[in-house]
């Protein structure tokens, strides 16, 4: 088990979080106010952009994998390497959607 940083960009918070768990299951236990709500990487509630390293999170299934390259769902990816996180911030296709979803309210 390998430990890694996790610094949030902005918010001054840091926490460590080991290779074997999530940076969301960190986050609760530090208390960490890192939104989230289906915990199974569909809804993208816990979003962060990447701003610097690596996470692995092969059922981030809300991404696609561009997406997965620039964010990070945070319930669960698992770091890979020291990591900078923006949290807050949202991929292209949740924009798409809500803008979608918009329209057709609208009709």
């Amino acid at each position: 088990m390998t430990e890694y940083t996790v610094e949030f960009v902005g918010t001054g918070e840091e926490i460590t979080v080991s290779d074997t768990e999530t940076i969301l299951s960190r986050c609760i236990e530090e208390g960490i106010a890192q939104e989230y709500s289906c915990r199974v990487g569909m809804c993208l509630a816990c979003s962060a952009k990447i701003e610097d390293g690596e996470v692995t999170q092969p059922a981030a299934r809300g991404l696609t994998d561009e997406e997965a390259e620039s964010y990070a769902l945070t319930c669960m990816a698992r770091p890979q390497s020291d990591l900078k996180l923006d949290r807050g911030q949202y991929p292209p296709s949740i924009e798409t959607d809500a803008a979608a979803g918009d329209a057709a309210a609208d009709d």
